[in-house]
């Protein structure tokens, strides 16, 4: 029975995220049928609703591309099946062929998934529910462009709050990056090569969170466009756009960091004992991050931790006796100007805030500090910084 209630429960949870979508992809798709029957005149708008509902999505997202995709991809399929099928007839063989010519004429005209489904499909209802003598292929674009233009009227009048919708996502991604620290330092002060591991592997897996973070700020800006009721959230909105790429960076650095504590604990390698305490502390900062965002503010309680960290780093004259434990060192580095860098500061000004590791007149040991890192987990350029 536990294990009931929590799936229950999970079900509820998902729903409840959901609610405001599914409510409005239900007014969409009637008040689309309403307005298309009684003020167009059409009997039969199937594609009103259907083009409604597409164009809100549970996901939500690119909403103004929809519409267009939509009104293309409905004219591509019902042009080339109401071209095709009053030559060629209707049968199994025939709804392959306007299939297939249609959807490859969606892909010549726009690479959107969107059109080449919507061509497809609509190719598919011309062919067998709808041949060409059932109505014409104009009406059903009306019938399209009408649901989608109602599901954005419905989308800006009863719209989410943006900003609700990146805190829900930056709550996992912050959450991500500060247990991975957590437990490297872990890991450092047990001497725990495994556990180094675990971290790698489960940080190899983040990638879908900040995917789901970037889609839910891309989402959120839409919001803020073409809500009115939700400009006042663009300010607050873009504090957290600020903090999307680095803490992207940050956490593929930390990706990094994981995989050369893991190497420097099998090889025996000595790191200093000031290493996990300075984690820790980052791993507080990102917290911290997270709370001021919520809040509203100018992450200024996180700048002020982050500096404090790497001051007792480098207090500690903190050296390195193999590459591997130079490289976490580097690493450390190079996630404090993450972290800096996502409170608003430029990277610029992230170097200069941070104490340096070696004397002021030590020039190429601090042109090495600002080098982004270099790693088996960065081949794809990721770790690299603009």
């Amino acid at each position: 029975m536990g294990a009931v209630r929590e799936a229950v429960g999970r079900g509820f949870g998902r729903w409840r995220a959901a609610a405001l979508p599914i409510v409005q992809c239900g007014l969409s798709a009637g008040i689309a049928w309403l307005v298309a029957t009684m003020v167009i005149g059409h009997p039969h708008p199937f594609f009103a609703p259907i083009a409604a509902v597409v164009c809100l999505g549970v996901s939500l997202g690119q909403r103004l591309r929809r519409v267009g995709e939509l009104v293309v991809g409905v004219s591509v399929g019902v042009g080339v099946g109401d071209a095709l099928i009053s030559w060629i007839g209707s049968g199994p063989w025939q709804i392959a062929l306007v299939v297939a010519l249609a959807m490859s004429a969606a892909v010549l005209l726009d690479g959107g998934s969107v059109i080449a489904l919507q061509a497809g499909s609509s190719a598919v209802l011309v062919a067998t529910l709808l041949p060409p003598s059932a109505g014409g292929g104009f009406d059903r674009m009306i019938d399209a462009l009408t649901g989608g233009l109602v599901g954005l009227a419905v989308a800006a009048l009863i719209p989410a709050n943006p900003v609700t919708v990146a805190q829900r996502q930056l709550k996992t991604l912050t959450a991500t990056l500060s247990g991975a620290l957590k437990n490297i330092a872990a890991a450092l002060e047990e001497k725990d090569a495994v556990k180094a591991a675990g971290v790698l592997a489960e940080l190899r897996t983040s990638q879908t969170t900040i995917d789901d973070y970037k889609s839910a700020l891309q989402t959120g800006s839409e919001i803020a466009k073409i809500a009115p009721i939700r400009w006042r959230s663009k300010d607050e909105l873009k504090r957290y756009q600020t903090a999307a790429g680095p803490v992207d960076y940050a956490i593929r650095n930390t990706r990094v960091l994981a995989r050369r504590t893991m190497a420097a604990l099998k090889a025996d390698e000595k790191i200093p004992d000031g290493v996990p305490e300075v984690l820790v502390e980052y791993a507080k900062a990102v917290e911290c991050l997270k709370g001021e965002l919520e809040k509203g503010k100018e992450p200024k309680q996180t700048r002020e931790a982050v500096r404090d960290a790497a001051r007792n780093l480098t207090a500690r004259r903190l050296g390195g006796d193999g590459f591997s434990s130079k490289v976490v060192l580097a690493q450390i580095r190079s996630v404090a100007v993450d972290l800096l860098q996502a409170t608003g500061l430029s990277r610029s000004e992230a170097m200069e805030a941070l104490p340096p590791l070696s004397p002021p007149a030590d020039a190429g040991a601090r042109a090495e500090e600002s080098a982004p890192a270099r790693d088996h987990e960065g081949r794809s350029g990721r770790t690299n910084r603009p």
